[in-house]
């Protein structure tokens, strides 16, 4: 089979570079431009793996101000003290990307932050609900706060339990918005969160014999 003579995108530009999720070739300037915004790169390209390398090598931290609620405060305790609810709201999300492959990390930001704002109007005594416009967002929205009910639920019936309070709740969510900013480039279709918390949350497959934990950043 003939290789093409332009990149099949540009149809300027001579292909160098094999895209895996185009299967064939492009070239560097299309792949570097579409990389995670029209081009939906699997996480084990190696461009997309060299691309992730050299952000995180020179990506400046962000700023306090560009933090998910950023005035909102809480003991780096709590997220100890409260890993099992973590570790649950993060399965969910996975189990929810690997029902639905288009899920990408700015999905995964949108159900978190409206989940977050659910319970600040919990904590506010305000009941108020908006679910993500996102259909994606919005079932991933709809199942963790199943989730949380439920596990709230359980462990109201455990006498020895304390019981998870809404407060407590809340700051999980922020936590969790707030590593999931840190961890994302922020492009359409980046899933470099999701990869973070399989690392984190490994399969059962492949779970060493101690789990992962979330670290605080």
């Amino acid at each position: 089979m003939m290789e093409r003579s332009y990149c099949p995108l540009c149809a300027r530009r001579k292909p160098e570079r094999f895209c895996p999720a185009k299967g064939e070739k492009i070239c560097a300037v299309c792949c570097g431009e579409g990389r995670e915004v029209t081009i939906d790169c699997p996480s084990d390209c190696t461009y997309l793996i060299a691309a992730h390398r050299y952000e995180q090598e020179h990506r400046p931290p962000l700023a306090e101000s560009e933090l998910p609620f950023p005035t909102v405060e809480f003991s780096k305790q709590l997220i100890y003290e409260r890993q099992p609810v973590l570790a649950g709201l993060s399965r969910i999300i996975l189990n929810s990307a690997a029902e639905r492959h288009e899920l990408a990390d700015l999905d995964v930001l949108a159900a978190i932050t409206a989940l977050t704002e659910t319970y600040r109007t919990l904590v506010s005594g305000i009941y108020y609900e908006k679910p993500p416009d996102s259909p994606l967002a919005g079932v991933l929205y709809a199942a963790l706060e199943e989730f949380l009910r439920n596990y709230k639920q359980q462990e109201s019936q455990k006498l020895a339990a304390a019981p998870l309070k809404d407060t407590e709740i809340f700051h999980l969510l922020v936590f969790l918005a707030r590593v999931g900013r840190t961890r994302t480039n922020l492009r359409p279709r980046s899933r470099l969160f999701l990869e973070f918390l399989r690392a984190q949350f490994p399969s059962e497959e492949t779970r060493p014999a101690e789990a992962s934990r979330i670290i605080i950043p």
